[in-house]
């Protein structure tokens, strides 16, 4: 009984893993596999003469996969053990034609989690056949890690409907002995596209995948140790910042992980501040993380370290004050104005523009601001330098004076023309001799003096398939100017609400190179727009606290061999490897192209990093360093094993971006589909005869079609539905300057049914979502609960929920109703489903297979 116990749950396992040559594998004693033989011929007869059989067979296949499951214990079950296993991922509503239900991806890769392993039988812990063979077919594997091995495992999409993870997806581990993987840098702040290294360009080409860096250099931290020394160690050679991934060849010298230079241990770094003991340099806590922040020293110092400087540039046009906005930035200032980051000696300014620009003197002893008009826009001067940006703390009264009056100043105003250019140099000449932030704040086209535009947008064509004009600059002033700012360390950062075209391809460079960011509010208004409103205030709680790091400059380093092809972000390329970023904030992410240009043979590990060397808002000079260890590897099979799907995808939409730009948006798409097509191909064409027929990719890949689609109906990059070209050139800075978590949220929304959430489940989700930039779409179908809409609406039916209400019902939130305009927004994030313009998943993986048979 117990042998034919263990005969059916093998059978049953090795079904789920859709590997029936590995079936052997388990058993070592011949008579058992003689006789297992035996019984696999009797039930392929059995079938092919009953298909009442075969559906007994299909059932109990079901309900011992279901003993299987994550969270089964290692004993039969109980009378529980009949009760139906949780759905994985998303289940379609609809089953396209011959988009059969394959099995169910496994929820772990260890083929014996949590099943049952009877007394005398060990877990089955040899790579499947199948595998195998393929391994081999693409070079073999290098240890056959089980992650590795699952990664690699073949996935037919076409009839693999639920391969959304029930978890979020986490990236890849790198192959690495347990202490460097303990050890190394957080995958949130440095990510690899491969976390396997190709040892050769020719490997990494044969692989058809992209190599790149995600980095998230400046995001807030809970832990970061910080060290003091006065001595920092570095390698004389390449500089490279001593890491837990150098080599310690005794007690008195370490070698360069990057360049391999034999460096001396300073006498200070035998004393380990932390043990309070000599003699143990590779215990002192730069060793011992991947990621620490150094105190710097004047040696780090071209001039005194700047005090935190802040001026606000506001449109008060007449379309600026018709939109309300000043109201909301004036009362947020007001609510955070303490908050800002600094010291005693925080500066801070304004100066507001129409047709003519004001400047506002709020030199301490004055009764209220004073203010200064300049209506030469055409030379624009500073009527008085030194009382126009003010000590915060020793001119607080009349700043808060000045932000309360504000909102009511230009109320009557019939001034519709926009000096924005002449403001901005304004502004540099204004900041230039400290630097700082310049929060520019925008309602239109700029209309007067320099660096005016002329609407370049063609309504007809917002929905053109044929391709999209006007993606780069009409002018070069806003790039200059912004360069000019990088040069005397001022960042620019804009704040875009307006309800008509306003040229951002244009605005947008100065933040693009002065290191800024970029904040768009289309059709802005406090009152008929409620929801915009509500969300710059968030914004602005937000801009206005979080950290914020000055006169910054960042360095990516590499292993010998590795080298920078293309930079992706918002910021100045200095030289080959140094970046400007004039400001630098924890909600900005960068992208990194790299190339192989020597073969890494001659080492098993390559190491990445990053050193950000700014000034905090408290006037300290700081090097934040990021170090990533990755293995170096020869064989084809390992380079796809780790492949990270959600950094390629967030690579790739960079680079589209940039092809949009370059050639045109047609290309861009083309080659995104490419990217998958050739990654696909590569696989297949390296296992072809040892992989079922259909559209097959491996694991770790399986998402990739999916995030690609979903990229292609973006704002950014879809075509054939109406979109403005502001809103397409805003997601396009999105791609271009978010870091990856918050790009794969744009990319592949998240989507819950909440009217049947547990309170725990509740709890959860609102620990797991809460982030800076989370918008939250409630869909109500005419069929809802009214219960729920009793309970979370406040509305007895859903057919007495009120037209406010659509907009808006919460912080970040829209509500969206079945029978209302909004909901085509709400089904534009619904990226698996088919639209009037878009294939539907299915119809993209036919697509796919379509060009691969070409």
């Amino acid at each position: 009984m117990l042998f034919a116990l263990q005969l059916t749950f093998t059978f049953c396992k090795l079904l789920y893993y859709e590997n029936l040559p590995g079936l052997f594998a388990y058993w070592k004693n011949k008579t058992k596999a003689l006789i297992f033989k035996s019984f696999l011929l009797s039930l392929s007869l059995s079938l092919s003469l009953s298909l009442s059989l075969s559906l007994s067979l299909c059932v109990c296949c079901v309900l011992v996969l279901s003993l299987c499951l994550p969270g089964s214990s290692s004993v039969p079950p109980t009378s529980d053990s009949s009760k139906p296993a949780p759905p994985f991922g998303y289940n379609y509503p609809t089953m396209q034609p011959g988009y059969q239900q394959g099995p169910a991806p496994r929820p772990d890769s260890s083929p014996s989690h949590g099943g049952y392993n009877p007394p005398g039988y060990q877990p089955y812990s040899q790579v499947p056949a199948v595998l195998s063979q393929l391994s081999a077919a693409l070079g073999g594997l290098s240890g056959v890690p089980e992650l590795e091995v699952e990664a690699l495992r073949p996935v037919n999409l076409l009839q693999e409907r639920n391969i959304l993870p029930p978890k979020p997806t986490a990236p890849p581990e790198p192959n690495l002995s347990s202490d460097l993987r303990k050890v190394n840098c957080s995958p949130d702040t440095f990510r690899c596209t491969l976390s396997c290294i190709p040892q050769t360009q020719a490997l990494l080409n044969k692989a058809r995948l992209p190599l790149g860096l995600l980095l998230h250099p400046f995001r807030d931290l809970t832990q970061l140790p910080v060290i003091t020394s006065s001595t920092i160690v570095r390698c004389r050679s390449c500089r490279t910042y001593i890491n837990p991934f150098v080599s310690f060849l005794d007690q008195r010298r370490w070698k360069c992980n990057l360049c391999y230079r034999v460096n001396d241990v300073p006498d200070e770094f035998m004393y380990n501040p932390v043990t309070r003991s000599y003699g143990e340099p590779h215990k002192r806590p730069e060793v011992q993380n991947s990621t620490v922040e150094f105190i710097a020293s004047s040696d780090y110092m071209l001039r005194p370290p700047q005090p935190a400087v802040y001026l606000f540039v506001l449109d008060v046009s007449h379309n600026a004050v018709e939109t309300g906005y000043l109201n909301v930035l004036c009362q947020s200032l007001l609510e955070n104005l303490e908050k800002l980051p600094g010291d005693a000696r925080t500066r801070v300014g304004f100066l507001t523009f129409d047709s003519t620009i004001h400047f506002y003197n709020l030199q301490e002893g004055l009764s209220q601001p004073q203010m200064l008009v300049v209506s030469d826009i055409n030379d624009v001067f500073i009527p008085t330098p030194d009382s126009l940006l003010v000590n915060l703390k020793e001119s607080q009264e009349l700043v808060k004076d000045l932000l309360n009056a504000l909102p009511g100043m230009f109320t009557h105003t019939r001034e519709t023309h926009s000096a924005l250019g002449p403001a901005l140099q304004a502004a540099y000449k204004l900041m230039s001799a400290t630097g700082g932030r310049v929060s520019v704040f925008q309602t239109q086209l700029p209309t007067i003096g320099a660096g005016l535009l002329q609407s370049r947008e063609d309504p007809n064509q917002r929905s053109s398939t044929k391709g999209v004009q006007h993606l780069g600059p009409a002018t070069d002033f806003y790039k200059k100017l912004a360069l000019d700012c990088s040069g005397q360390q001022i960042g620019v950062d804009l704040f875009l609400l307006s309800s008509q075209y306003s040229d951002l391809a244009s605005l947008a460079c100065m933040s693009k190179y002065s290191a800024g960011s970029v904040f768009y509010y289309p059709a802005f208004h406090h009152i008929h727009n409620p929801a915009q409103s509500v969300k710059l205030q968030k914004d602005l709680q937000r801009y206005l606290t979080r950290k914020i790091g000055f006169e910054a400059v960042m360095r990516i380093r590499c292993t010998k061999g590795l080298s920078i092809h293309t930079f992706h972000g918002n910021f100045f390329v200095r030289s080959t490897d140094l970046l400007s970023l004039a400001n630098v904030n924890p909600d900005s992410g960068f992208a990194v192209q790299m190339s192989i240009d020597e073969s890494l043979a001659d080492t098993t590990l390559a190491c990445f990093q990053a050193a950000l060397l700014y000034t905090s808002s408290k006037g300290k000079r700081r090097i934040r360093v990021h170090t990533l260890c990755l293995p170096v590897v020869s064989q084809l099979s390992d380079v796809f094993a780790g492949a990270d799907v959600q950094a390629i995808t967030c690579l790739l939409a960079n680079m589209a971006v940039d092809r949009s730009i370059s050639s045109s948006l047609s290309d861009a798409r083309d080659a995104l589909v490419n990217a998958v097509v050739d990654s696909l191909d590569a696989f297949r064409a390296n296992g072809s005869n040892l992989q079922p027929a259909g559209l097959i990719a491996p694991a770790c890949l399986r998402l990739f079609p999916l995030y690609v689609l979903a990229l292609l109906k973006q704002k950014a990059l879809r075509t054939g539905i109406s979109t403005r070209l502001d809103e397409r050139v805003f997601s396009m800075c999105e791609f271009k300057s978010q870091p990856l978590k918050q790009m794969m949220r744009i990319v592949h929304p998240d989507l819950y049914r909440i009217d049947n959430l547990t309170d725990q489940v509740k709890t959860n989700k609102q620990k797991k979502t809460h982030t800076r930039h989370l918008i939250m779409f409630l869909w109500v179908g005419k069929c809802c609960n009214e219960t729920f809409i009793r309970d979370v609406l406040g509305c007895p039916n859903y057919t007495s929920i009120p037209a406010s209400m659509v907009s808006a019902v919460c912080l970040y939130r829209y509500l969206v109703l079945d029978d209302s305009s909004t909901k085509s927004s709400f089904f534009q994030h619904l990226v698996e489903d088919r639209s009037e313009s878009a294939f539907s998943y299915y119809e993209f993986l036919l697509h796919i297979q379509q060009q691969m048979s070409k």
